[in-house]
């Protein structure tokens, strides 16, 4: 399947590149959480597996990976070092991988020419050089001369014009690894030709973080179901009195304008779990939606009012795409909404409906609540995913379509 289906250019992927004999760059995303100099999620590296092991099945002269973690802001900082990913990279495949302490220079040059045939490198991160996230051209063609071929498979990126993934696509034969092709098929080609009934699921804290996305849905989803801080400025355009709840005041004329033009696909919270004012040890409390949320109260999460609700539309939905959380799910007593849908959508999947959550939060959500293996596709990306699901145009994509027209 051809994973450009928002761009004018389809986008090459990994099996028609020729790897054998090669030096080949791979942007991977290795943004994973760190322990001090443990790795405490190693997701994202799991998920650059098949796209490695591909590569090194192919014969290549050397595989070189290249990545980021956190924003150094263009300093070598020892606590945003990828050196911790190189152990457990090794265990995962069964291999030694030999990390060299930075991305550009005499040093990497020279450890690449001395790696033995098949070897893996992992580089320093790219982000502790300005040129980076300026997509600098002269940083661009230093990682360039690194290697043969690009291949990127860093769908976390995609959204940034940086050097290791916009500056390599238009220096290099580029392809799209499996991680990122699966990324674009799911998140923008479900939203082409959806099978219906097509339940989207928005959470998060504002509305106008995610409008282009909402107006998207609207206009493809056969229902909205909307949680967290979103639902709260919703419900306060419609004149509920929410307490001390998140509401986005400046938001309240788009909410109303959202209302009266989509009520009929819009399904908001029934009811909700709610946090008393700081410094006051009552218990939560719930109430449902109609009901004045007392004074220095708090809208936490979706009651379980709601998840009937939402569950009953999940169970009639062939195609559904969850993207934020619908409470604060930092608190274990406010996650109890979040892992209630996550749950939903695991038996929807058991069903046989394509389930898709986007990335950060909302991924986290079905990760904690243990049913990430119960998911159709469960994306890596979080501000990427968000700007896939809203239409965007990302820059990593498009260079790589230009790539297949030079």
């Amino acid at each position: 399947m051809n994973p450009a289906t928002h761009t004018e250019s389809r986008i090459p992927n990994l099996s028609e590149a020729k790897l054998r004999d090669h030096r080949v760059l791979c942007r991977v995303d290795f943004n994973v959480p760190l322990d001090g100099k443990i790795v405490a999620d190693d997701t994202r590296i799991r998920a650059a597996l098949p796209t490695i092991r591909d590569i090194l099945a192919s014969s290549p002269r050397v595989l070189i990976l290249l990545s980021h973690l956190g924003r150094p802001k263009g300093k070598r900082r020892p606590e945003f070092s990828l050196a911790p990913i190189t152990p457990v990279l090794s265990a995962l495949l069964d291999m030694d991988v030999r990390f060299v302490a930075d991305c550009v220079g005499t040093d990497a040059e020279a450890a690449i020419a001395a790696a033995p045939s098949g070897a893996v490198l992992l580089l320093e991160n790219t982000r502790f050089h300005a040129g980076e996230t300026s997509n600098d051209a002269d940083f661009a063609a230093s990682l360039a001369r690194l290697g043969d071929v690009f291949v990127n498979d860093a769908f976390g990126t995609g959204h940034r014009a940086h050097a290791s993934n916009v500056g390599l696509a238009q220096l290099l034969p580029a392809f799209a690894g499996h991680l990122l092709t699966r990324e674009v098929q799911y998140l923008d080609g479900a939203l082409q030709n959806p099978v219906r009934p097509f339940v989207a699921i928005l959470g998060g804290a504002k509305v106008s973080d995610k409008i282009a996305v909402l107006e998207r849905l609207l206009d493809k989803a056969d229902r909205v179901l909307i949680g967290g801080g979103m639902a709260n400025t919703l419900l306060a355009a419609q004149g509920q009195e929410l307490g001390a709840s998140l509401v986005e005041e400046t938001a309240l004329p788009l909410a109303r304008d959202l209302l009266n033009r989509a009520a009929d696909r819009l399904v908001l919270p029934q009811d909700a779990a709610l946090a008393p004012p700081a410094g006051d040890d009552t218990p939560s409390l719930h109430i449902t939606i109609g009901e004045e949320v007392p004074p220095g109260w708090r809208i936490m999460d979706i009651g379980p009012a709601t998840v009937a609700a939402f569950s009953a539309e999940i169970q009639h939905a062939q195609t559904i795409i969850w993207n934020g959380p619908l409470g604060v799910t930092e608190r274990a007593e406010f996650a109890v909404g979040s892992q209630s849908i996550a749950r939903a959508l695991a038996l929807q999947t058991e069903r046989g409906a394509t389930t898709i959550v986007g990335g950060g939060d909302s991924a986290a959500a079905i990760q904690a609540a243990g049913f990430a293996d119960r998911i159709t596709h469960l994306s890596t990306g979080g501000g990427a995913s968000l700007a896939l699901l809203a239409g965007e145009r990302l820059p990593a994509l498009t260079a790589l379509a230009g790539a297949a027209q030079t």
